[in-house]
């Protein structure tokens, strides 16, 4: 079991654990603080065992201000109020009520912690001006006003001080928690992004990989040769396939481990040929148009628009009857327009560009604040269009 304590980690405090090194502390600075301080008040109580259980008092109470704050706060307030009232000389006897103060402030106690105080001061103010002459020492007069200036001076300082201690400790609690938040947000990025990239490589490939596996069953006995055209190209695929998924997890790998860059570039548009032909050898033609400038993409549009139109295609080989589609990159000054249309019908009851690949589709162009839009088109078919924009993008011959 646990209480809780604000001490800017945001853990709690355990009740095995009881801070007896400062309490220590406060002990010998008061015994001997005082010691010295005695010396130079002749007139107030000489010290003895009554002032020496008053003066260990406090940092004995010290030693629960993390489990009841509250409740030592004022124990040391009112265990200072006893030793001033039995006369003995000032001294640092308030150190166990700055540090029960500041203690109980930060835990969020900040009416005990003002109670004690006030009930100090004012009883500072009770004794010094209408008490002294029934309190030892004997022959003591009245206390100037100057140093009950200067006692509500020391009061406002312990509780401006307390409230400083409070509100730092928030704010990292506060910064703590913010880095947290953000690390999980980044692992959980990360992780959406891997899984995004390992779907598009794999359903691209194994797509590849179905068609064929059925070509080359049908024509097995009938056409040995087409078949063996069919392996080779289920050879291919998954060799493809697998370098990717390697990639991908060897970016994983030195990202997480020392921020290194990947060894291998990512696939860009500048491999849309192979990826065209990749879809041919599956029994689908692909017609690529360009219009507008070329345009050197950055890294990241360059993948996102590669992914975008090989997951548009493989939807096209899965879930279309269609053997053609048509592939248009539009480059414009402001960004890049991708359409990818497929004359249909829908084949086996499904329809094109529907699952998590569409999903994947809008996240990539979101991500770079752009947009993806798909369904079938009024003629017949079905249309992906995605638009990315570009930023400091370099036309190229």
């Amino acid at each position: 079991m646990s209480h809780p304590w604000p001490d800017g980690s945001g853990k709690p405090w355990p009740t095995g654990r009881l801070p007896w090194r400062s309490s220590l502390a406060v002990a010998v600075v008061q015994l001997v603080g005082t010691g010295f301080a005695a010396h130079g008040q002749p007139a107030r109580t000489d010290l003895g065992p009554g002032a020496a259980v008053l003066l260990l008092a406090g940092p004995v109470l010290l030693l629960a201000r993390h489990r009841r704050p509250g409740a030592v706060v004022v124990g040391t307030a009112v265990v200072t109020v006893v030793y001033l009232a039995a006369g003995y000389p000032y001294g640092p006897v308030f150190v166990s009520v700055v540090l029960a103060c500041v203690a109980a402030v930060a835990a969020g106690r900040r009416v005990a912690a003002w109670s004690a105080l006030g009930l100090l001061w004012g009883s500072h103010l009770l004794m010094g001006h209408w008490l002294y002459h029934r309190l030892p020492p004997d022959g003591d007069g009245p206390v100037g006003w100057g140093q009950e200036v200067v006692v509500a001076a020391w009061a406002v300082a312990i509780v401006a001080g307390s409230e400083l201690v409070r509100v730092r400790r928030e704010q990292w609690a506060r910064e703590r928690a913010e880095r947290e938040a953000a690390a999980r947000r980044r692992a959980d990025e990360e992780r959406l992004r891997i899984a995004r990239e390992l779907h598009d490589v794999l359903a691209h490939s194994i797509s590849v990989i179905n068609v064929q596996a059925g070509v080359g069953l049908a024509l097995l006995d009938q056409d040995p040769e087409q078949a063996r055209t069919a392996l080779t190209t289920i050879k291919a695929a998954s060799k493809e396939a697998l370098g990717e998924v390697r990639q991908v997890l060897d970016t994983l790998r030195t990202s997480g481990a020392s921020g290194a860059a990947p060894r291998s570039p990512a696939p860009g548009l500048d491999r849309l040929e192979e990826l065209t032909g990749q879809a041919a050898d599956a029994g689908l033609a692909v017609r690529v148009e360009v219009e507008g400038v070329r345009t050197a993409l950055p890294p990241g549009a360059d993948l996102a628009a590669f992914r975008i139109v090989q997951e548009a295609l493989t939807n096209i080989i899965r879930h279309s009857g269609s053997r053609n589609a048509r592939v248009l990159l539009s480059y414009a000054p402001g960004g890049l327009e991708l359409r990818v249309d497929d004359d249909g019908p829908a084949a086996g009851g499904g329809a094109t560009g529907g699952g998590n690949g569409l999903v994947g589709m809008r996240e990539r162009a979101a991500a770079l604040g752009g947009t993806v839009e798909a369904g079938p088109r009024p003629d017949g078919g079905f249309r992906v269009r995605a638009r990315i924009p570009l930023k400091g993008g370099r036309s190229t011959p």
